[in-house]
């Protein structure tokens, strides 16, 4: 796997916010709500407007209860479950998310096919794990800031993934952040974790999306303000890696953790 880039150096950071960007943003919104598209569906853009779709497979890890569903909603604009319930098979949902790329100006519309699989399933059935792992071109690694547990499970999952895809994006989710004064994991664990694995660690919120004035319909624009760097973080890391197998990028030597 190619050395992940300094966050910022190949999508530009807060380009969403821009009247460019939210012009965009405006293929994926109805009325300020986010737009839910099938598997074969995609946004739809002005005529004039010609955007090249760069699409990828995403397979969302962790520990049973840290927020793998969770996430995923977040990130497609869906409510987001209020109690917890072990995904029965395998679920997968369609994210779209537009980003300008620093060195060329262009905007690419990024599709993100993610794939989530409750941990029984997986135990329980032996072709669920190959059926996600197949053509996958990203792991998400899910811990749970009030589970010490999850965060202490990461480095056995990584170094699984490491040997069966070595070529596949890492990257690494810390839910539950607003519960962080509640938390199980330290900041100098997680200092020491990205000195040893050198990978992108983000850190999301479990809080309920903000709501439109009628107080029930979910504020699609807050929403993705809320989940922009992970989605720009998934397009850097897949966008540069891209680059680096098509030989357009040199791939520094990787350093194995310590």
């Amino acid at each position: 796997m190619a050395r992940p880039p300094v966050p910022g150096s190949v999508v530009v950071p807060n380009w969403h916010e821009s009247a460019e960007g939210k012009e965009y943003l405006a293929c994926i919104l109805r009325k300020n709500r986010r737009r839910v598209f099938g598997l074969l569906e995609r946004p739809v853009l002005p005529p004039p407007v010609s955007i090249d779709t760069a699409s990828y497979k995403i397979f969302v890890s962790g520990k049973s209860g840290v927020g793998k569903t969770a996430l995923v909603a977040k990130l497609a604009g869906l409510e987001v479950p209020v109690v917890h319930h072990e995904t029965t098979g395998i679920q997968t949902t369609v994210v779209f998310w537009p980003a300008k790329l620093q060195a060329s100006g262009r905007v690419v519309m990024f599709r993100f096919e993610f794939w989530d699989c409750g941990e029984s399933a997986l135990k329980k059935f032996d072709h669920m794990l190959p059926a996600c792992m197949e053509n996958t071109d990203a792991f998400l690694f899910l811990f749970s800031f009030t589970d010490r547990a999850s965060f202490e499970d990461l480095p056995g999952q990584l170094t699984r993934i490491a040997g069966e895809a070595p070529g596949v994006v890492r990257m690494v989710i810390g839910s539950k952040f607003d519960q962080y004064m509640h938390t199980d994991v330290p900041e100098r664990d997680l200092i020491a974790f990205r000195q040893a694995w050198e990978l992108p660690l983000l850190r999301v919120k479990s809080v309920p999306g903000r709501r439109l004035a009628d107080g029930c319909t979910l504020d699609g624009r807050a929403g993705l303000a809320d989940i922009a760097h992970v989605l720009n973080g998934l397009a850097e890391q897949l966008w540069h890696q891209d680059q680096v197998a098509a030989g357009l990028l040199p791939n520094p030597p990787e350093s194995a953790p310590e």
